[in-house]
């Protein structure tokens, strides 16, 4: 599986940005994605999943009621929409791929970063 994220930029505080994740290689349906971030001088950190079939999503605690995670499976993409950012949110933001039969977290794919910053 092939992922090629986009649609990061530069946001003020509050405003709101959607990440996509083109996907290519495999069959999308039987992926589940996640999103990371990566501040610098942090480690990286996980920033939600969403199941193959886009029925469940998990959230870290510092985005959850902020972010959604949705996909589409046609289009072979998956969305990070970003709602009331802030300065914290300021990272390389990287999609990540799993196959349906592997736990959270164990992801096998990944794609190059795109960076998003918040200016305060």
């Amino acid at each position: 599986v092939q992922l090629q994220a986009s649609g990061g930029g530069l946001v003020q505080a509050g405003g709101s940005l959607r990440l996509s994740c083109a996907a290519s290689g495999r069959a999308f349906s039987s992926y589940a994605m996640g999103w990371f971030r990566q501040a610098p001088g942090k480690e990286r950190e996980f920033v939600g999943d969403i199941n193959s079939s886009g029925s469940i999503t998990y959230y870290a605690d510092s985005v959850k009621g902020r972010f959604t995670i949705s996909r589409d499976n046609a289009k072979s993409t998956v969305y990070l929409q970003m709602n009331t950012l802030k300065p914290e949110d300021t990272a390389v933001y990287y999609c990540a791929a799993r196959h349906r039969s592997r736990r959270l977290y164990e992801y096998n794919y990944w794609g190059q970063g795109t960076q998003v910053t918040v200016s305060s």
